[in-house]
């Protein structure tokens, strides 16, 4: 399976926010939504993802005060991007290394989605799931095994 599969399977919705939008109205959006990350946009570009990760990180650092945080002040600029022909393997490997939850995928220059952590076990487990079907309809169409000889 390729990260264009898993992209196909879960659809092309994507949640975004301005940089100069308001950490709290980020919050709103993605509990509406019951998403983990958005995606900054600014004159039609990508310029950064923001998840839970970086709303906890500020609430500790501000001591539960969001009010007037902007999302330009805590997203992760330049993050790490996946591409469409990617394997489910190597996607695995690089949000393990880089310790990411949500990966943006794009294409030359167009993003073309976000695959998260839960995207990709859900991918596994479809993974899986078919090849146990397929295995179990090889094992039973095997002829049975001839007595030995006595």
């Amino acid at each position: 399976m390729i990260i264009r599969d898993i992209l196909n399977l879960k659809g092309s919705a994507l949640f975004s926010i301005a940089p100069s939008g308001k950490v709290t109205e980020a919050v709103s959006i993605m509990a509406a939504n019951d998403i983990g990350s958005l995606v900054v946009m600014e004159n039609g570009k990508m310029t950064g993802m923001f998840t839970f990760r970086e709303v906890l990180k500020a609430l500790d650092a501000r001591r539960g005060n969001l009010d007037e945080l902007l999302v330009a002040n805590i997203m992760t600029r330049d993050p790490i991007f996946g591409q469409p022909g990617d394997t489910l393997e190597h996607l695995r490997e690089v949000m393990l290394q880089h310790h990411i939850r949500y990966l943006p995928v794009q294409e030359v220059d167009k993003l073309l989605g976000v695959i998260s952590f839960h995207d990709v076990a859900k991918a596994l487990l479809r993974e899986t799931s078919m090849e146990n079907r397929l295995l179990r309809r090889y094992i039973e169409d095997l002829p049975e095994p001839e007595a030995p000889a006595q």
